[in-house]
């Protein structure tokens, strides 16, 4: 009998776990090194409630 892990990953192989990881972190290092303008919170909060609105409405 395999046992099950508590995570679960959502990915076929562990190729593309890897892949997606290494993404990611490329992503947050590019976003920590960033010297661009801060977005306040209730702002970037806003704008994600007016996508999730929009697609509601479909």
């Amino acid at each position: 009998m395999t046992k099950l892990t508590l995570i679960e990953s959502e990915f076929a192989t562990t190729e593309e776990a890897e892949a997606y990881d290494a993404w990611l972190r490329a992503k947050v290092e590019k976003a920590m090194a960033s010297t661009g303008p801060d977005i306040p919170h209730d702002e970037v909060m806003a704008e994600m409630q007016a996508i999730i609105d929009r697609h509601k409405d479909r």
